[in-house]
């Protein structure tokens, strides 16, 4: 094959120009890449090195980190894309767990998190992940609620936009959608059924309580905990979540709806 000097040109930029994959990866310990933490009160650390350490407003959470929660420990998270993601008490969370793919946003091992996903720029969805030990919930621009409330159960909650809501170890076709003012709970051995979505001003106000305490803590202890110190008390092995070096078993989550809910 004869090439002429268009051709060669052509060639030979195609050979430095990067290829750009939609899965795009992230860096380990860039800015860009870590969570900033905007609001916070009470306990709440994250693991280092298997080291619990304090966090404090303007620290920065890497990827794969554990952020732990005590019982009043409550934070809000800003991402480089202007998400952001509340982490309540009695919670365990892991930051972009699969640095590999951006779309993984956060692993929910016990506890809640509230998720408000921006869309990007012009409008474009941004597709996020947020996984549970029972489910995989898929998002493009929204606010929701996930609880783990133990190993065998989680409550996804939608308050604005649509998430598709997948199980994790019995999926079906395309998962299910769940619409503003809608709920659903994932069982471990049960599959997914259209008549789990439901509806109910009662989960409501459970979410709103839960919301409400946080205040509550917030206003009776104003003062922004110290960080970048280790955390007393904390130590030792045990706990189901990686990285996890706390002696005592995972803190129960946050109460489920009211029976018939």
């Amino acid at each position: 094959m004869i090439l002429n000097r268009h051709s060669y040109a052509g060639l030979l930029l195609m050979a430095v120009v990067p290829v750009v994959c939609p899965a795009q990866s992230l860096s380990l310990n860039s800015p860009e890449s870590a969570a900033k933490v905007i609001t916070l009160t009470g306990e709440v650390s994250v693991l280092r090195d298997s080291t619990p350490w304090a966090l404090e407003v303007g620290s920065a959470v890497q990827l794969k980190q554990l952020i732990v929660t005590g019982p009043d420990g409550y934070a809000k998270l800003q991402v480089s894309d202007g998400s952001t993601f509340e982490v309540y008490p009695n919670s365990k969370v892991t930051f972009r767990n699969n640095p590999s793919d951006w779309k993984d946003m956060l692993d929910l091992w016990i506890g809640r998190v509230k998720i408000h996903v921006q869309k990007l720029s012009g409008g474009a969805p941004n597709h996020q992940r947020v996984t549970s030990p029972t489910a995989v919930i898929s998002v493009r621009g929204t606010i929701f609620d996930v609880v783990a409330e133990d190993d065998d159960t989680t409550l996804v909650s939608v308050e604005e936009g649509l998430v598709a809501v997948q199980h994790r170890y019995l999926p079906v076709n395309n998962g299910k959608l769940v619409s503003p003012g809608e709920y659903i709970r994932i069982y471990k051995n049960q599959p997914l059924a259209d008549k789990s979505i439901d509806k109910g001003q009662a989960l409501k106000h459970v979410l709103n309580a839960g919301a409400e305490a946080v205040y509550r803590i917030i206003l009776r202890n104003p003062q922004v905990p110290g960080g970048g110190g280790r955390v007393p008390g904390t130590g030792g092995t045990g706990g189901g979540v990686p990285g996890d070096t706390q002696n005592t078993p995972p803190p129960p989550a946050p109460p489920p709806p009211p029976p018939g809910v």
